[in-house]
């Protein structure tokens, strides 16, 4: 009996975890929905990169990664699930002005997750606001370099990459700093506990 309910409980914490990584790419899909077009940048201004942060954080390194290769997967195979300002479909939009940003989502979730865990100190059950503000800067940060970069490769000019993707976005990133610590500091223990 004790074997049967071992095996229960272990298919239902799979489960979970499979609903928790569909879920974050869902998020991640319809935060992409919310673009404003800057002037002068072929890159707009979206929720995504808030969405990530919070997926990163509240799932943990393992899941939160698997979420947004699902999310690439997903997008990739040519579901809508990218930002509709930018015409570019599928695998294409991994080669155009956003990709580096949509790249680097996985492995800035994966950070998030990892430095925002609260099992990481001994006896912290809860991760305090400095540990979380710490994993969402290097999250932001993580995303704006593979932006970067990719821009870097699209333009040939490190100057005209930095005004095209990192200078315009820095003020919208505090406020998705702010509120990623708040809902991280306060969601992140019972999100993880279930998983």
């Amino acid at each position: 009996m004790e074997q049967v309910l071992t095996i229960a409980s272990g298919r239902t914490l799979a489960l979970r975890r499979i609903v928790a990584v569909v879920l974050g790419a869902v998020l991640v899909a319809a935060a992409a929905q919310v673009a404003v077009p800057l002037p002068g940048t072929p890159v707009p201004m979206t929720l995504q990169p808030l969405a990530v942060l919070l997926v990163g954080g509240l799932l943990g390194a393992r899941l939160g990664a698997l979420s947004m290769i699902l999310y690439l997967a997903m997008g990739i195979a040519g579901l809508p699930v990218f930002t509709p300002t930018v015409p570019l479909v599928g695998i294409a939009r991994l080669l155009g002005p956003t990709g580096g940003y949509l790249l680097a989502y996985p492995v800035a979730a994966f950070a998030v997750g990892w430095l925002s865990d609260p099992g990481r100190q001994p006896g912290e059950n809860r991760p305090s606001w400095a540990r979380v503000a710490l994993a969402v800067l290097a999250g932001l940060v993580l995303i704006h370099l593979g932006g970067l970069a990719q821009l870097v490769i699209i333009t040939g000019d490190l100057s005209a990459a930095a005004r095209f993707g990192t200078l315009p976005f820095l003020l919208g990133d505090l406020g998705k700093l702010a509120v990623a610590v708040a809902v991280l500091t306060k969601l992140t223990p019972s999100v993880r506990a279930r998983l």
